[in-house]
């Protein structure tokens, strides 16, 4: 075994070149063409083939270790990480949390292949189907994507929840909440504190989920101004100026839903390593991790203004974020909402009013923006019930044979034997 040599097609083809050369049949001007090497290291190769035979060619440093290998402790210790606190990473995401929390820097692509010797499973991305690439918007403010995200965040420590997410289309910046559920009051909340933290956006684009798209039928007065029926959110927006736009499918808004990808990976791990385990604690760390990411994955944009505007003045934000529900005024001037009666106590000449439902507020009672005063009738007069009458029963004709032996056997009444002479 000892005269068996392990050659690559490299050095294979070297050895043929650097023979010829020494047997003067090439220059080594020409071995170095050949081969695209230095005439230099040519020489060098010569020197080591006559004093070594073949084995001469086979690099030095094969079958030894590199100086700058990992330690055996320090890569068992590594890979322990990886299978414990880091399951589930992916090598990119485990190489900076070792270099974050662990002080050990250790490439990316090094910890790719342990992860594939060793069997540990990550995720990995999927091919993606084709897709017409859409140029992001030039100023900031222009577009935010907007959606929820039903996902197990706190993985088994919290109820399942919804992530609220924005992201701006032309930096991807990154505003998110965690909230019980997608609907009209998580995503007017959600809306509201985006707003008071960057301003009103131009555009907003979403799906088509009930919550942001309307799904009545189009009143009269819809109708004759020739729009659709909206949402609670989307009446919100409209009263703020705000446009939006409904994506036909969810690769159309693709930042938003890369975004959630990348949370539903990133988040829960970080959420993981610090043990959280409710909705309120995610939402204070949200406060933390947001500045952070936002720092490390936002772009540029192509232009320099931001669009976002200002609150205009005199907008009370508390109205304009309500579920409104119009109900018919009784002559007795009586509201009925949510199974409560209220009396109303303004004198005011109208068939219906608006009950409005502010977030975490109280409820209000309008008129053409005013606001009425009511109260609650909390005991209401009961109904007098009358006592039910007996249901009269017909007795059975007398010529049917089945009904009169039903009704003699059940009551126990005689029968007269002329009775059942005439019947027989």
């Amino acid at each position: 075994m000892e005269d068996i040599l392990t050659m690559s097609q490299k050095e294979l083809k070297r050895l043929h070149v650097i023979r010829k050369a020494i047997d003067k049949r090439l220059r080594q001007r020409e071995a170095a063409e050949f081969l695209g090497l230095s005439q230099r290291h040519i020489r060098r190769l010569v020197r080591r083939v006559r004093e070594e035979s073949d084995k001469g060619i086979i690099h030095r440093s094969r079958g030894k270790s590199s100086h700058r290998a990992t330690e055996e402790a320090t890569k068992k210790r590594i890979l322990a990480l990886c299978r414990s606190s880091y399951a589930g990473f992916n090598p990119t995401f485990a190489s900076e949390k070792l270099f974050e929390r662990d002080k050990i820097t250790i490439n990316r692509e090094t910890l790719r292949q342990w992860f594939i010797a060793n069997g540990i499973v990550y995720t990995t991305r999927k091919l993606r189907p084709h897709r017409k690439w859409r140029e992001r918007k030039a100023y900031c403010g222009q577009m935010v994507q907007m959606d929820g995200s039903h996902h197990d965040w706190f993985e088994g420590r919290a109820p399942v929840c919804v992530l609220m997410g924005y992201i701006d289309d032309a930096t991807s910046r990154v505003y998110a909440r965690f909230y019980e559920y997608e609907g009209t009051m998580p995503a007017m909340d959600s809306f509201k504190r985006y707003v008071l933290k960057y301003g009103l956006p131009q555009d907003v684009y979403l799906d088509r989920h009930s919550t942001y798209k309307g799904r009545k039928t189009p009143t009269i007065e819809d109708e004759l101004l020739n729009r659709q029926a909206l949402s609670q959110f989307g009446r919100a927006l409209e009263k703020l100026g705000v446009h939006l736009i409904h994506a036909q499918s969810a690769p159309a808004k693709g930042r938003i839903e890369r975004l959630f990808k990348t949370f539903q990976d990133r988040l829960t791990k970080e959420m993981r390593l610090r043990g959280l385990k409710s909705i309120a604690e995610g939402n204070e760390f949200l406060g933390h991790y947001l500045p952070v990411f936002n720092k490390r994955f936002n772009v540029a944009a192509l232009k320099t203004e931001d669009l976002h505007r200002p609150l205009p003045r005199g907008i009370d934000l508390a109205r304009v974020f309500s579920i409104r529900t119009s109900h018919v005024l009784r002559n007795d001037f009586t509201v009925v909402h949510g199974g409560k009666l209220y009396q109303i106590e303004d004198n005011v000449r109208t068939k219906d009013v608006t009950v409005e439902e502010p977030i975490g507020g109280s409820l209000r009672i309008t008129h053409k923006d005013r606001v009425l005063r009511f109260r609650q009738i909390i005991q209401q007069p009961l109904k007098k019930q009358e006592p039910r009458k007996p249901r009269f029963r017909k007795p059975a004709a007398m010529d049917n044979t089945w009904r009169m032996f039903r009704l003699a056997g059940s009551h126990k009444t005689q029968i007269s034997e002329k009775a059942l002479a005439g019947v027989l």
